[in-house]
């Protein structure tokens, strides 16, 4: 028995951590929560994570897709402590990045009576068989709030 620890050992200690995983190649965030406070939470944890070279793909549904609006509403666009940052204000500088993709639910205008040019800049509408096949990618984690 005692043989049989030591050898479980030496391999948990030659093979690394048993639960260590490679750096995701995309962080697909789903965010519907309606709570700004949560909203921009989801935006900084993708800003930092695109910050370490992760690319984003965000998918916002219900409530928050009022967040890439154009004309968002105040909830979306009121400065939220401790740096000022607004989830609107932040998600404008994800959708700049080069290697973001932002989009709004399949669902989301229709249920607005909305059209796509009611959308901010770089925010497109979801097709659900491309978002699913992004949320199965072999190198994607998802993130959903």
């Amino acid at each position: 028995m005692k043989k049989l620890i030591l050898a479980a050992c030496a391999a948990v200690t030659l093979t690394g951590p048993v639960l260590a995983q490679d750096a995701p190649d995309t962080l697909v965030t789903i965010l519907t929560a309606p709570e700004p406070q949560t909203q921009l939470m989801a935006m900084v944890l993708a800003m930092s994570s695109a910050q370490q070279g992760i690319a984003q793909h965000i998918l916002l549904c219900g409530p928050a897709g009022d967040i890439a609006l154009k004309d968002a509403p105040e909830s979306a666009t009121a400065p939220q402590p401790p740096r000022d940052m607004s989830p609107k204000g932040l998600l404008t500088q994800i959708a700049e990045l080069p290697n973001a993709k932002v989009e709004v639910c399949a669902i989301y205008l229709p249920a607005k009576g909305a059209q796509p040019d009611v959308l901010m800049d770089g925010v497109t509408v979801a097709q659900p068989p491309a978002m699913a096949a992004a949320m199965l990618a072999p190198n994607a984690r998802i993130a959903s709030y």
